[in-house]
């Protein structure tokens, strides 16, 4: 695995809608390594594709044991092509983003969110996710689509 260049404000392809990967192989399989190797090196929670300059609907994310309360589990996801499909609630709190070091900012966010995405073995699931999970999930979906909060 290797820790690959974070992209920052500024750089076009934050910007962009990024592309559906056409097949999850052995390549999506190791740039979906790359990126959690990345993410983890940044101590991030979640990583998209176009940070480290790639056009494709991919994420990972990793949410820590007890981030919202004592006994929730540790939540890890490799996704391409996730998409929010159902989307309950509001909740808001404060974001922060490895694009943007140093930046905080309030962001308004749906409570719960369903996700159709695709796993790295190229299974269709659904991930339903309600609290700092459902933040993380819509904060990477979000950059997937040219969004930065």
């Amino acid at each position: 695995m290797a820790v690959l260049k974070i992209r920052f404000e500024g750089d076009p392809i934050l910007r962009q809608k990024a592309n559906k990967v056409p097949k999850v192989d052995a390549s999506v399989q190791k740039l979906a390594d790359d990126m959690w190797e990345t993410m983890l090196d940044a101590d991030g929670v979640g990583l998209a594709a176009p940070q480290i300059g790639l056009a494709r609907r991919l994420i990972v994310v990793r949410v820590p044991q007890g981030y919202d309360g004592d006994d929730d589990p540790e939540y890890t996801f490799r996704l391409a092509n996730p998409e929010i499909v159902k989307s309950f609630g509001e909740q808001s709190g404060i974001e922060g983003c490895l694009s943007i070091p140093g930046w905080i900012g309030e962001v308004p966010r749906a409570e719960s969110v369903t996700v159709k995405a695709q796993d790295m073995t190229g299974r269709q699931i659904r991930i339903k996710a309600s609290g700092r999970l459902a933040v993380v999930l819509q904060h990477e979906i979000d950059h997937l689509d040219g969004i930065l909060y």
